[in-house]
């Protein structure tokens, strides 16, 4: 890893624990390992810092979306890649719900303009949702209700994780990984067995 990336991990992790304005530019050096006139060299404020965090983490979730779409030739496909995808980045950040929750509940304004700017393609996703329901594949549904279900199912299991390792694993983090694999078909599942129409 690169000094730069050090830093907006160490970064990460201690905006997490105490939010932006409980954060100190000496904490995140330390957790770091540089001198805080090194952080202040790659970042010059703190403000910088978080606001880098913050598009680092949209700049790996908005193009899986994309990408899930333009691989996909029908819902079933969209939500298979999507549930994957987004399971195997949360095991390689796992932060990230941790980082939205508290962005949302401290400024909710940066979530909601990558929502309203069409960075997101709600458009694409419904059109493909219609097309599979006019094919009579699937049952009528709204993008929104879609990508909500699938969402929540795919980060509770990580804004929980301290309860759910320790209870039903002991503490055992390799089990719990192994747990967040099984999610991807669980998950995929569970969600195309609501909305399929199955022919008797």
């Amino acid at each position: 890893m690169t000094t730069e990336e050090i830093i907006l991990q160490a970064a990460s992790k201690i905006f997490i624990l105490k939010g932006m304005e409980g954060s100190r530019m000496q904490e995140i050096a330390d957790e770091a390992g540089i001198n805080k006139a090194l952080l202040h060299y790659y970042f010059r404020s703190k403000e910088n810092l978080f606001d880098r965090v913050f598009m680092e983490i949209k700049n790996r979730l908005i193009p899986k979306v994309h990408l899930s779409i333009e691989k996909s030739d029908g819902i079933r496909a969209f939500v298979t890649m999507f549930i994957s995808e987004y399971i195997d980045l949360i095991k390689e950040i796992p932060y990230l719900p941790q980082f939205f929750i508290h962005e949302i509940n401290r400024d909710p304004s940066k979530i909601i303009k990558i929502l309203q700017s069409g960075e997101l393609p709600f458009t694409k996703m419904q059109s493909m949702i219609d097309a599979d329901i006019s094919a009579g594949k699937i049952k009528p549904i709204k993008i929104e209700h879609l990508m909500v279900n699938m969402v929540s199912m795919i980060l509770f299991p990580i804004v929980a994780r301290p309860i759910i390792e320790s209870i039903l694993f002991g503490n055992d983090p390799q089990q719990f990984s192994l747990f967040l694999d099984e999610r991807k078909s669980v998950v995929t599942d569970f969600v195309l067995q609501a909305i399929e129409i199955k022919n008797i």
